[in-house]
């Protein structure tokens, strides 16, 4: 079986193995990417909360900033992918390496819930503006990644009638 000529030159680097009948989830080279990406997702994480350790009964501020920061991040990454094309070749790639394996292995909402439950004994009021807060500012942090996306895909220079293929106003 061969591959369709590309239909976007940002395809280009479309293998035969993408057209096949096998998920992409069931295909080894993006199960690395995710796989490397999250190693050093994770391992950022881990390095920055050892150096920057919260005391105890304190808020962990240091998880807070790097799960919103990481929402920003994914928001911003994906919308400027979406608005460049289809989810295929070299985007794919790096939605898998950086968005599900980095930025993935980076944030963590399994130790915004252990610390949640930790602040629950003594400080529920402030275990439960902890929890609430980090998901609102998280929320937040990735509309505000979506919002910063488009605009750079708007950016001068740019062609907008490719800026959102779904969004296009013909005249």
């Amino acid at each position: 079986m061969t591959a369709p000529p590309p239909a976007d030159p940002g395809d280009a680097d479309l293998r035969v193995e993408e057209v096949t009948a096998r998920p992409v989830h069931l295909r080894w080279r993006p199960l690395g990417l995710v796989v490397v990406g999250g190693t050093l997702g994770t391992g950022a994480r881990e390095a920055l909360a050892l150096t920057f350790p919260a005391a105890p009964g304190t808020l962990p501020v240091t998880i807070a900033v790097i799960n919103v920061v990481g929402s920003f991040a994914l928001g911003l990454l994906l919308e400027s992918l979406l608005r460049r094309g289809p989810d295929r070749g070299r985007r794919r790639d790096l939605r898998l390496f950086v968005g599900t394996g980095v930025l993935g292995g980076f944030t963590t909402y399994s130790a915004l819930a252990v610390d949640t439950g930790l602040l629950l004994d003594g400080h529920a009021g402030v275990a439960l503006a902890y929890a609430l807060g980090s998901v609102v500012a998280g929320a937040l942090a990735v509309a505000g990644g979506i919002v910063s996306g488009a605009a750079l895909a708007r950016g001068p220079g740019r062609d907008r009638s490719r800026a959102r293929p779904d969004r296009r106003h013909d005249s």
